[in-house]
């Protein structure tokens, strides 16, 4: 085919480029659309004022043919057309200088990227997105280049970064910290941040300059604001009620103050020397958070349309991490409320030492199905239990407790072995919890006439029980293993009885205390014994804390942990 030469393009296809030059229009840039023959099947205007051609003169051409330059303004082979080779592998490319054939046969440099896309059911194409090097023609992008301290391709590289990096944090500091560093010294050499607070106060959260490459925090410039006027037509007013965008200078701020904002304002313009600033509402679909500030002072030249355009993106994909990240943070608060009421106090035994711990899943929302238990039942012996719950989550956590109370009314009301009041909570818990799995130790532990202790206990599907004695020899308790809770499957569960030495430790954990990602549990199962056998002569309190500080593999599950220490004579004295 030759660069005159058309091809109609197939029917089948036209929805596709209906939505095509729809999706061309949104990207503000001159690009185009090929199919797997590498014909234009869509183009948007910025690409037709750049090459001088209408849509009908481009479309069901070939592009290669018809668009595509030597440096003398001769027809390229295709075997040494980069941007072809790109085409027929399906990869990404770019070039920083390319020429094309403009509609009036004059020669067009461009820079232009590639990327391969899905045409429908159809197959594979490719999106071409071009930008002018030079004013020969003076329209789309090329026109604009001197208003603008970005080019279109660096601005779409920009808000793409954007993305990217504030949605992949739901941290609200962290997300603050790479805003700032997205568009310092990109964009200005000043940013300010105000958010307003879940109590409707509005809080000066950052106040950041660019000296050269290094970020400089300016602290006295941070704090709280006054609150936000109903009706001042000033800029960050404005932006704070989530009315509108607006271009400002310190004479902007010259005028008696109409508010305590805009007495803040002009402190900020007299104290940074900032000569124009860009100042765009934080916005998310529900709710106004806040305001951004881009100022330059040092950097030359005023901020534009364009430019505040640009900071509206910015500060819109800012809206939609920090909103998410606030929600994320308000779940947590309340998860770790919810955790706090169903995690139980400890019963306090004559001559036994009991601490307990919980250490939520970092990247988990601070709540799950790991728990422990500990009460006395009504023989006088105390209940020892373990637990987890499939899930990380407010339902897990709810079936938790479900669970957690099933077992202490089943072992109250029973009086019977750690076994059988285990079998009875298989049982029940699809009838009565919306619980799927649970993994469970229960133990009985109890005083015998000559003063020693014997625990009793059954293992459904559990990482063991770990023993040490005073002397630190520590093994595992590997007796009465069955199933885990909910299978379905209901089999008789085994008891294993022992007695435990005097001044012994014994430990109660969940699987996130041993358990790593590429890691053979045993591995785990060792370190834990290892550090808990060194660790013998420790108090129990510093016993607990060392042994999770040790032991738990970091950024990993969350982590329950019952320890228990008898009298050092086997009697009821404290230790």
């Amino acid at each position: 085919m030759t660069g005159q030469e058309k091809t109609d393009v197939p029917r089948e296809r036209s929805e596709e480029i209906s939505n095509g030059r729809l999706t061309l229009e949104a990207i503000g840039v001159a690009a185009y659309a090929v199919d797997d023959q590498g014909r234009i099947i869509a183009v948007n205007a910025s690409a037709t004022r750049l090459l001088g051609r209408s849509a009908d003169e481009l479309i069901g051409h070939d592009a290669h043919d018809l668009l595509h330059r030597g440096p003398s303004g001769q027809s390229l082979p295709a075997t040494q057309c980069s941007m072809r080779q790109a085409f027929h592998a399906g990869r990404p490319a770019q070039a920083d200088e390319d020429y094309f054939a403009h509609g009036d046969g004059s020669l067009l440099p461009l820079s232009w990227m590639l990327t391969p896309y899905a045409i429908g059911d159809h197959g594979t194409g490719a999106l071409v997105v071009l930008h002018g090097l030079d004013k020969a023609h003076g329209t789309g992008p090329v026109a604009d280049q001197a208003a603008e301290s970005l080019t279109d391709l660096e601005r779409l590289s920009l808000l793409a970064e954007t993305t990217t990096k504030l949605t992949s944090t739901l941290d609200v500091d962290e997300a603050l910290r790479r805003l700032v560093a997205l568009v310092l010294p990109r964009l200005a050499d000043w940013v300010v941040i105000d958010l307003i607070t879940e109590a409707d106060e509005v809080w000066r959260t950052s106040v950041v300059q660019a000296d050269g490459d290094v970020l400089v925090a300016h602290e006295d410039l941070q704090g709280p604001m006054p609150p936000i006027p109903e009706e001042s037509p000033m800029p960050l007013s404005r932006a704070l009620r989530g009315v509108a965008s607006t271009l400002a200078g310190p004479e902007t701020y010259r005028g008696a103050p109409d508010s305590g904002i805009a007495v803040e304002q002009r402190r900020l313009f007299d104290t940074t020397g900032i000569h124009s600033a860009a100042i765009a509402p934080i916005r998310s679909t529900r709710d106004v958070l806040g305001a951004l500030t881009l100022g330059r002072a040092r950097m030359p030249g005023h901020f534009t349309a364009a430019d505040l355009s640009l900071v509206e993106d910015i500060a819109r994909r800012a809206a939609l991490a920090l909103d998410n990240a606030r929600l994320y943070q308000r779940q947590r608060a309340v998860a770790e409320t919810l955790q706090k009421h169903l995690l139980p106090q400890m019963p306090r035994v004559p001559g036994l030492q009991m601490t307990v711990r919980y250490l939520p899943a970092p990247d988990a929302s601070q709540v799950g199905g790991d728990w422990y238990d500990a009460f006395t039942l009504s023989d006088g012996a105390t209940a020892l239990a373990i637990g987890d719950v499939v899930g990380h989550d407010l339902e897990a956590a709810a079936g938790m407790a479900q669970v957690r109370n099933m077992l202490r009314a089943y072992a109250w009301s029973q009086q019977d072995t750690p076994s059988r009041v285990t079998e009875r909570l298989d049982e029940a818990i699809h009838h009565i919890t919306d619980v799927a799995m649970a993994t469970l130790v229960f133990a009985r532990l109890a005083q015998t006439a000559d003063g020693h202790w014997r625990l009793t206990w059954t293992n459904a599907g559990h990482p063991p029980p770990l023993l040490v004695t005073h002397d630190g020899l520590a093994e595992y308790l590997t007796d009465g293993h069955g199933l885990l809770l909910g299978t379905g499957v209901h089999l008789p569960r085994p008891d294993a009885t022992t007695l435990l030495p005097p001044g012994s430790t014994l430990v109660l954990y969940t699987d996130g205390l041993v358990e790593a990602p590429g890691e053979p549990l045993d591995e785990g199962l060792r370190r834990l014994r290892q550090h808990a056998a060194a660790l013998a002569h420790r108090r129990l309190p510093s016993f607990t804390d060392q042994l999770l500080r040790r032991v738990r593999p970091p950024g990993h599950d969350d982590v329950a942990l019952l320890a228990l220490r008898l009298p050092p004579g086997g009697g009821t004295g404290d230790r």
